[in-house]
């Protein structure tokens, strides 16, 4: 069976839905979420298909989106579609003194 992103199309029109119903997102309007869906499940599929003999898994991600292929028993590979869970407003670590110098 040859792989593609366009095998996976219920998948991310679910996900899309999802992410107008429910996610607030301040980076991303609707369409472009799912432009970079598109994207990630291109990425998603290269890294599946060209994962090393002892991986199982081909991932891509950005900060809002992470996409998992994952091998089963059968052709088509399990996809799962998640929401990071990420704020634009949180801190990040400041820098120690010692590195201020």
């Amino acid at each position: 069976m040859e792989l593609s992103a366009a095998m996976f199309r219920e998948e991310m029109a679910e996900a899309l839905n999802v992410f107008q119903k429910y996610i607030v997102c301040l980076d991303k309007t609707p369409e472009d979420c799912e432009l970079a869906l598109g994207r990630l499940m291109e990425k998603a599929v290269k890294a599946y298909l060209n994962r090393g003999p002892s991986l199982r898994h081909g991932i891509a991600l950005d900060k809002q989106v992470t996409i998992i292929l994952s091998q089963t028993e059968r052709d088509r590979p399990l996809c799962g579609i998640y929401f990071n869970l990420h704020s634009p407003y949180q801190k990040r670590p400041g820098r120690r003194a010692a590195d201020q110098g």
